[in-house]
């Protein structure tokens, strides 16, 4: 499957945050010898995936090829005392316009990032999305927020990063 997607930095939160539609997401990366894992074991809210997303093309995150196999509670479990990193956010869901707008609220180590992820249907729906107003910056393309790279970081580690975009703690 190929997935089109933008990620942004959020200026700001919804009001109503805690009342949207959300889910806990723990992700696992396993190391593979990179800098960017691309293994992922899931927990998105009450479901369980394995799953490996790698860019189509080189230099454009935008359009990745998402390969995602369910897996069970016991099954991810087992993967918990594996060497991986550790993610863990809540989704929080916004209907803006025809788009569903996905805040990653992060946890832990990484409190006070916010990202926001649009998926799209086609290139052209990608192409001609207009960044919202509760955006602060389209970082699509940056690596340094990649869930693999993000993985085992502390918001200090990647606040040098965040700072070339203004960015302030949500």
């Amino acid at each position: 499957m190929i997935e089109l997607e933008l990620t942004y930095l959020a200026k700001s939160l919804p009001t109503n945050l805690t009342e949207l539609k959300s889910k806990k997401i723990i992700d696992l990366y396993v190391d593979n010898g990179t800098d960017h894992s691309d293994l992922r074991i899931r927990r998105n809210g009450d479901k369980f995936e394995l799953t490996r997303k790698t860019p189509v093309d080189d230099g454009d995150a935008s359009k990745q090829t998402e390969v995602t196999i369910p897996i069970s509670k016991t099954e991810f479990e087992s993967f918990l005392p594996v060497k991986a990193r550790k993610v863990e956010k809540t989704r929080y869901y916004l209907e803006h316009g025809d788009r569903t707008a996905e805040f990653d609220v992060f946890k832990g180590d990484l409190s006070g990032l916010v990202v926001i992820d649009f998926e799209f249907n086609s290139e052209e729906e990608k192409d001609s999305f207009e960044m919202p107003d509760f955006c602060l910056e389209d970082i699509t393309q940056e690596t340094f927020i990649a869930g693999g790279v993000l993985a085992g970081k502390t918001y200090s580690d990647i606040e040098s990063e965040l700072n070339r975009f203004n960015y302030t703690a949500l």
